[in-house]
């Protein structure tokens, strides 16, 4: 097959490398000409991504995967378009489709008849249906389901992590006709292995869910029962600290029966999908309040955070406080919706010097995140650990010479390990402090 990728991002790169390594030819497209260039090159634009360096320096000389600005070069003539541009949602969960507009005008001026088209970007519901289908209709001229077949089939994957992900999940999707799914069901059996996984109701695959709606909802679904459940969990955490119990304890303990799997608490939720997709589901399910609830107790937590930090330590006024983690997870770099930029405003409203550290990031692309850095060695008086770094499981108090007070957001350290350190972990009741 002949397959057009739009956006090379830290998914859609990914996908158009495995389509291709399954013997097809892909060419991606791009507005970014770096991004298209250092592909071209067989070079990842972007580190942390498991086998993808090593999967283009194989597919670009063999001339299975190229990359192009150009919509006319890579749209004429394709069995499929998959498309997996950016959707962004403001503070009030309205979404902007710009991007997304702009990109499917673009691919509706160069559609020819037969291909099919498969959204990837998570999606408000409805929006397949109510606002791709009859976009694409009126600039290319041609009619869905007879023309072109049009699917919603979201993305499940974690970056860093794309390509056993991809194996790993059934793939869903949801089209406008029986004829769309069909073909987008034998489009993603001939692009996507997928593991044996015994503990499913069906066999591992790809999964008609019957229309782009029921796609479209399982995939906001799914991510908001993880922030529902997050935010339970930080609910239970700070009502723990205030009694003297480890929730962490208690969590293990509930988890350890079948009915209860309980997520961690910590100081933040970032990334692209998890502060995100709840805000789609409630711009079409405004009266949600158990995920209106969920969404405001996880915003709040980097001020609560900080407030333990602040009660542990004293006035913040002129300390000098180190937030240890730029990225919104361990181990990717990364900052969507990352917890560190709440965490640096709370503690900046309170007086404090704010430094930021974070082993994935150089000063200077610190500094263009609007961030100080600090180096590990510097004389500090306070820290805040807000990404779960495996190199901050192995911190001691020599790397902060001078530290007074340690809050860890992410449960990354022992009390124990911090003799003369006022130590905090959030949903821990203190048990080591300074005077103890």
């Amino acid at each position: 097959m002949k397959i057009c990728v739009v956006a090379l991002g830290k998914i859609g790169l990914p996908l158009a490398v495995q389509f291709a390594s399954k013997g097809h030819d892909v060419v991606g497209v791009d507005v970014n000409a770096a991004t298209v260039d250092t592909v071209n090159e067989g070079k990842e634009p972007f580190p942390g991504e498991a086998h993808l360096q090593e999967k283009l320096s194989e597919l670009v000389p063999a001339g299975r995967l190229r990359a192009t600005t150009d919509y006319a070069d890579a749209v004429p003539g394709a069995d499929a378009v998959v498309l997996v541009v950016p959707l962004f949602v403001d503070g009030e969960g309205t979404p902007d489709f710009g991007w997304m507009d702009a990109a499917t005008r673009e691919l509706a001026q160069h559609l020819t008849p037969g291909t099919l088209v498969s959204y990837e970007t998570t999606l408000p519901v409805g929006t397949t249906r109510g606002r791709w289908k009859p976009m694409i209709e009126e600039v290319s001229g041609l009619t869905e389901g007879t023309d072109f077949h049009l699917v919603f089939s979201p993305e499940r994957v974690l970056t860093g992590r794309v390509f056993e992900d991809l194996r790993k999940y059934p793939k869903l999707i949801g089209a406008l006709s029986e004829e769309g799914a069909a073909r987008a069901t034998a489009f993603y059996e001939a692009v996507l292995d997928f593991d044996d996984r015994p503990d499913l109701a069906r066999p591992n695959g790809v999964w008609d869910l019957g229309s782009a709606e029921a796609s479209e909802l399982a995939k906001l679904a799914e991510t908001t029962y993880r922030d529902v459940n997050i935010g339970l969990a930080n609910q239970f955490a700070t009502f723990a600290a205030t009694q003297g119990i480890d929730v962490f304890q208690v969590i293990e303990a509930s988890n350890s029966q079948p009915y209860s799997h309980i997520h961690r608490p910590g100081i933040a939720v970032g990334g692209h999908c998890i502060p995100v997709y709840p805000r789609l589901y409630l711009h079409t399910d405004p009266d949600a309040t158990v995920v209106r609830a969920a969404r405001a107790a996880n915003a709040a937590m980097p001020a609560y955070t900080v407030a333990l930090l602040e009660g542990a330590h004293g006035d913040l006024d002129g300390a000098k406080v180190v937030v240890l983690g730029a990225a919104y997870r361990g181990g990717v770099k990364e900052t969507a919706f990352s917890g560190v930029f709440d965490t640096v405003t709370a503690l900046a409203d309170r007086g404090a010097t704010v430094l930021v550290h974070d082993p994935l990031y150089s000063d200077e692309e610190l500094k263009a995140l609007g961030f100080d850095a600090y180096h590990l060695g510097e004389e500090v008086d306070a820290a805040v650990i807000q990404a779960d770094h495996a190199d901050y499981r192995d911190l001691t108090p020599a790397d902060l010479p001078g530290l007074r007070t340690l809050v860890d957001g992410r449960r990354m350290t022992d009390a124990a390990d911090w003799a003369g350190v006022t130590h905090r972990t959030v949903g821990v009741a203190p048990t080591v402090t300074a005077t103890s």
